[in-house]
């Protein structure tokens, strides 16, 4: 799926503290109950606390979800579209209570944040999988994730971040939404057109990103999703040098490339209008 949208200059919600908030809590975790994120939960985190999922400042509480799901909001009416949540075992779930604050940490056992817990729950999957990708069939991969993958147990509540996500390639290409607006500014840059992408690029996006970009008067953000994407999708790392590659056929100064560590939900029109959400952060 691919669509060109618009950046706009909003408030950031930046849950990161500083580093000896950081190092204080890193002390204290060692009392938390720790939980180990899937590939999802990092891309959500990551998201969450650099900004580009603001307004939220953590995983959704279950008033949030259920307005998501009903209304496509926020309980404050802002616009939402798909339910960011947290799952966890039954196991974790047994002991967990509002009040508590978890230790989440990656495969590495790195400790990136900490979620203070506001309520959990048991979600109807089967619902959340009517509303959000429009059928409960298996054969879709989202429904089919949803309903194997994710657990029956949603923890809501606030992020506190205590460090980024660490990736060890392509660093110079992974930027956070401040990043991103301090170039935007150090070039000078009025008017961005943003491509999203997570297939490789041909030819005719080439021609489809430079026709929208002279529409608006704009330079051109390259920004494909490097998540978690769909089965048989191709890996990432190839797919950057496709865009790497690509970037080179534009004219000069006239794009840039910043990689999105977005987790691909398969879920129609509620994820062009998620994707829109965060390329306006």
């Amino acid at each position: 799926m691919e669509h060109l949208i618009a950046p706009h200059g909003g408030k950031l919600c930046n849950l990161l503290v500083d580093e000896d908030r950081a190092e204080t809590l890193k002390a204290e975790s060692g009392d938390f109950l720790s939980i180990s994120l899937n590939q999802r939960q990092l891309c959500d985190l990551e998201l969450l606390l650099c900004g580009g999922l603001s307004p939220l400042t953590g995983f959704m509480q279950q008033a949030a979800y259920e307005s998501v799901i009903d209304k496509l909001c926020l309980p404050d009416g802002s616009l939402w579209s798909i339910p960011i949540t947290f799952d966890v075992p039954a196991a974790q779930a047994e002991k967990i209570a509002p009040g508590q604050r978890l230790a989440l940490r990656d495969d590495e056992g790195f400790m990136l944040a900490i979620l203070t817990v506001a309520d959990k729950w048991q979600p109807d999957k089967q619902r959340e999988a009517e509303e959000i990708f429009g059928t409960t069939s298996m054969a879709h991969p989202g429904v089919r994730y949803l309903l194997e993958q994710v657990h029956d147990t949603y923890i809501g509540g606030e992020v506190t971040g205590v460090q980024m996500p660490i990736h060890n390639d392509f660093e110079t290409l992974r930027d956070t939404p401040e990043e991103l607006r301090h170039l935007f500014a150090k070039h000078g840059w009025q008017n961005v057109v943003g491509f999203h992408t997570c297939q490789p690029m041909h030819r005719l996006h080439r021609e489809l990103t430079m026709q929208a970009a002279k529409e608006a008067q704009a330079n051109i953000l390259l920004h494909p999703s490097v998540g978690m994407t769909k089965p048989g999708d191709l890996h990432y790392y190839a797919r950057v040098h496709c865009y790497q590659a690509i970037r080179r056929h534009y004219p000069h100064n006239m794009a840039v490339l910043s990689l999105l560590p977005s987790a691909l939900r398969m879920a129609g029109p509620r994820e062009v209008l998620l994707n829109a959400i965060i390329r306006q952060n």
